[in-house]
This record gives structure tokens, sequence and C-alpha cells, in this order.
């Protein structure tokens, strides 16, 4: 069975290998011991905190293999971004140059670097590892997210991000960054991108260019990518489609992956979800169940897997013992259910 869960510490290992897969563009895990140690010292303090107001927390779960006991993924959500350190974007939009004298109309996009998604939660994170990326798997890393943002609203924002990686060839190099780097800075993108994910922002507001950018001053190649995702992104940005997320035009400011969002009440999980009680007993198997994600309300707890089931017609819904136990629920306790 393939479990959701909150990092514990004995995760450590299993997060260094995932760090290690997943490569460069993965911002939000860079290859650094101490970081990763401080990441999952994070989680577990946002876990066991109380608040009803969104800040600093990260929240950090894996996926396990409870047969192996394998982490195989990763995901994560940051509950407000840009309240400690400055959360960058671009800006995508036009300017118009018109002169009705010489009978002239120009529409030109450029590139503003905002602030704009300042207190915004971010979903992050999500990384899964190839053999396990089949079946429910990849939903259920992602989208079981939603439901824990459900169960716990006072501790999230309103808006919902989700930044998408952007187009990099396989040695980390991105054609938007190669054209940054050559007018304005003089590092690469492999090392621009891990002084972020380490934390060390401050370079970006000394060397960034101040005034709109004109893409039609970019290089043809740095153009071709404005807005568009890795290849290795393009189930994950779907995905987050169907849950009702949109581009409004801001873009990453090393890679120019596309940064997406909803409303949380607008979130299709969300809007979907459905409560019961649990009752443990012998479960009626059936071969004509939806598959669903099913979640308990815990915070520190929090267990969410994807089954197949028929959904319940009343207040209350049967689990097998070897369910409820996966979930760590027992009679009377309230589980939730989004179809997926």
């Amino acid at each position: 069975m393939m479990i959701l869960r909150p990092i514990q510490k004995s995760d450590y290992p299993a997060l260094l290998n995932i760090a290690q897969e997943s490569g460069h563009g993965f911002t939000s895990l860079p290859l650094n011991e101490e970081l990763l140690q401080n990441k999952i010292e994070r989680s577990m303090t946002s876990f066991g905190k109380e608040t009803d107001v969104p800040f600093d927390e990260g929240y950090l779960f894996v996926l396990e293999d409870t047969e192996t006991g394998e982490v195989v993924g990763t995901s994560a959500i940051e509950a407000a971004v840009g309240l400690d350190d400055a959360f960058y974007h671009y800006h995508l939009s036009k300017v118009i140059h018109s002169s009705r004298t010489l009978n002239v109309y120009k529409a030109v996009d450029i590139l503003t670097l905002c602030n704009d998604y300042t207190g915004a939660t971010e979903l992050c994170t999500l990384f899964l590892k190839d053999k396990y990326r089949k079946g429910f798997n990849g939903k259920l890393l992602s989208k079981s997210r939603f439901m824990f943002i459900n169960q716990h609203k006072t501790r999230f924002a309103e808006t919902v991000i989700a930044e998408m990686r952007g187009v990099s060839d396989e040695n980390g190099r991105s054609p938007f960054w190669k054209w940054l780097e050559e007018h304005f800075f003089s590092m690469d993108f492999p090392t621009a991108d891990y002084l972020t994910g380490i934390g060390q922002k401050v370079f970006i507001a000394e060397l960034m260019p101040k005034y709109p950018i004109y893409v039609n001053l970019l290089s043809e190649e740095a153009q071709a990518v404005v807005g568009e995702v890795h290849d290795n992104t393009r189930p994950a940005i779907e995905l987050l489609k169907s849950e009702g997320f949109t581009f409004n035009g801001y873009v990453d400011i090393f890679d120019a992956g596309p940064t997406v969002e909803a409303k949380v009440d607008n979130i299709r999980t969300i809007r979907a979800t459905q409560y019961f009680k649990v009752r443990i007993g012998e479960a009626v198997t059936t071969t004509s169940g939806s598959p669903v994600l099913i979640a308990n309300d815990k915070l520190a707890g929090y267990r969410a897997t994807a089954i197949e089931l028929d959904m319940p017609q009343g207040e209350e819904i049967v689990l097998s013992a070897e369910l409820a136990s996966a979930l760590q629920v027992i009679d009377g306790d309230t589980v939730s259910i989004a179809t997926l």
C-alpha cells in the first residue's frame, strides 16, 4: 500500500537520495546535507505548531511503500511565501508602442520583476521516483495536499500557487538563464539555482535588471521557453490544470517556467471532498469501485492513500482493519474522500 505521511527524522537518507535523483532545476531540494536536515526539522516543527494564521511553516510529506518501507517520493506545502525572504517572479505583460502620425501600432511583451505572490501558499517539492510513476501514485502525492489544506484551512492562504520547472537540458543549462547570464550575471544556471535553494537570494536583488525586459530583445532560444515547462513536468502541470489552476503570466526568474494559481475554494478536489465516520469491519470488495483519495483529519498524524471503493450512501464508511491501521483511524473517527 502507498501511504502519504509527514516526513520523519529517519527519512533523511531517503530525502538525500531524492535530492540527488531530482537533478538541476529542483530548487526546493538542494543537494546540501545540513539544509536537508534543517528541512526535516522545520517540517516537524510546523506540524507540531499551534497556529491559525499562515506564516513561516513548511509541511514536507513523503510517499512510502508500506510493503517495502521505501520512501519513493516527496511533496510539500509552504504556508506563506515571501514573508521572510523576498519571493521574486517575472510578470509577462504587454506595452503598446503606437503613433497615429506614422500609422504604427505595435504590442510588445515585457517581463517585469515583481513580488506579487507574497503571502500566498505554495505547493512545492513534488518528486516521484521513475519506477513508481504509475497507477495513482502521482495523483496521491500531489492531490492529497489539497485535502490537507482543506482540513486545516486557517493554516493556509486563500491563494495557492505552484512554480513549474522550466526548460533546461540534461546538464542544467537553461536558455532563458543563458541570456541573463550573458548580460547581467557571471554564474551558470545550476549555481544560481543552488544558491536560491540554500536561501542565498541577495544576489537576485543586487544583479537582476531593475527595469522591464523586452521579450523581443531576448535570444530566440530564450523567447521560445518563456512560460514553457520541462518535459518531465508536463504531467504535473496538466494535473494542476485539471484541478482549476491557471497561468496568469507569472514566470520563474531563472528558467522562465510558468507559475500557476488557484483560489482554495475553487480547487476541484476540495470542492469534491466528502466526509464520513469510520466503522472498522469487513469491507465489501467490488469490481465496480471508483478510484478515490482517502485521508484522516489529523495534523502531525496525517495519512492519505488512494484506493478503489464504492462511495458510501450514508454518513458512515466501513474500512478494513488493515486500511484503518494504515490511515491511523479508529471507530468514530472522520475521514475525507475525494474521487480521482
